[in-house]
C-alpha cells in the first residue's frame, strides 16, 4: 500500500486494489506499475550493496547435514515472501498463497511467465462475505448436517479460487441420419391394430463453437467445473498477477492436447443435441 505499506488485495466490489488496513484504493494498472518500479529499485539496491562489500562475513556451521533424498522434492517449489523474506514451500502448480510467517498474500510470479501465463482473467465479483452468506443460506433446512459444516473456523477458511482453463474455437460440419418411426394403435371390435410408419430422416449443417472451456487443473473435477457454466467472457480482462492478490490460484497442469479431447467430446455431444432436436 502506498499509504501505510500494508499488503494490498484485489477488491471484487470496486474492481480495484484495496488495502485492508487503511482502505486505500488504487487502480489495478497503477498498482502493477508501482510493483514493477519497486522491483527495479530493489534490484538496483541489491547490486550496489553487493558491490560495496560492506556486508559482514560470517562462517556459519550447520548442526546437522540432513539433505533431501532423491525424488523427495519432486513436485515442490520454494518461494520467498517479498514482505518478510520468509520461504514458502508449495506445490509446483500453486499460483498464489498466503505467507505462513507474516500473513502476506503472495503471488508466485515465476509460475505465470513464458508459456504458462494466461491471456485473460475474469476477476471475482463477489467477496468472502457474500460467499459465506450464500453458504449459510445453503445450510438452512438441513438439521442433520455434521457440526463441522457449521463451525465458524471451518467456514472462515472459504477462499476464492482462480481455476485455469483452455478455450477452444471450432467450425464444424455435421451430417446425421435418423431411423424415425411413427406408431399408431387402435381397436376395431375385438381386434387391436398397430401401424408402424418408418422414415429415413437426414439432417446436416454447420455449427460454430466459440470459447469452449476445458478445465486445465487436474485437482478440479471436470463435471463440477462444467456445472457452474456458462462463464461470462465479456467480463474477461487481460491477465495481470495483481488480480490474484487475496485469492488462491492454481497453475495449469493439464496440457492443451489432453483438454482438446474433452472439448471434442463436448462439441460432438452438442452437435448431436442441436440436430437431434430438429427431429420430432
Amino acid at each position: 500500500c502506498p499509504a501505510c505499506g500494508g499488503a494490498m488485495e484485489f477488491d471484487s466490489k470496486s474492481q480495484k486494489m484495496k488495502c485492508p488496513y487503511c482502505d486505500t484504493e488504487i487502480a489495478v494498472e497503477e498498482f502493477q506499475k508501482m510493483q514493477e518500479n519497486k522491483q527495479q529499485t530493489a534490484s538496483d539496491g541489491v547490486y550496489s550493496e553487493n558491490q560495496s562489500g560492506s556486508q559482514d562475513k560470517v562462517d556459519w556451521q550447520a548442526a546437522n547435514d540432513n539433505q533431501w533424498a532423491e525424488g523427495e522434492t519432486d513436485g515442490m517449489r520454494v518461494y520467498v515472501c517479498e514482505s518478510c523474506g520468509g520461504e514458502i514451500i508449495a506445490e509446483e502448480t500453486t499460483g498464489a498463497t498466503t505467507c505462513p510467517y507474516c500473513g502476506n498474500r503472495v503471488v508466485m510470479k515465476g509460475q505465470f511467465s513464458g508459456d504458462q501465463k494466461p491471456d485473460y482473467v475474469i476477476p471475482f465479483k463477489k467477496d468472502k462475505k457474500a460467499a459465506k452468506a450464500a453458504y449459510y443460506s445453503h445450510l438452512k433446512g438441513k438439521p442433520f448436517l455434521p457440526k463441522v459444516f457449521k463451525d465458524e473456523n471451518h467456514i472462515d477458511e472459504i477462499k476464492g479460487v482462480y481455476v485455469p482453463f483452455w478455450l477452444f474455437d471450432a467450425d464444424t460440419k455435421s451430417h446425421f441420419m435418423y431411423d424415425a418411426r411413427n406408431l399408431r394403435v387402435w381397436e376395431n371390435g375385438d381386434t387391436e391394430y398397430t401401424e408402424h410408419e418408418h422414415y429415413l430422416v437426414e439432417r446436416g449443417g454447420s455449427v460454430r463453437f466459440e470459447r469452449i472451456p476445458a478445465d486445465g487443473s487436474e485437482k478440479m473435477d471436470d463435471t463440477l467445473m462444467e456445472s457452474i457454466e456458462p462463464f461470462d467472457f465479456s467480463e474477461a480482462v487481460p491477465f495481470t498477477p495483481a488480480y490474484l492478490a487475496g485469492f488462491v490460484a492454481d497453475r495449469y497442469d493439464v496440457d492443451m492436447e489432453e483438454c482438446l479431447e474433452r472439448a471434442k467430446e463436448r462439441i460432438t455431444s452438442s452437435a448431436e443435441t442441436v440436430f437431434g432436436n430438429t427431429v420430432t
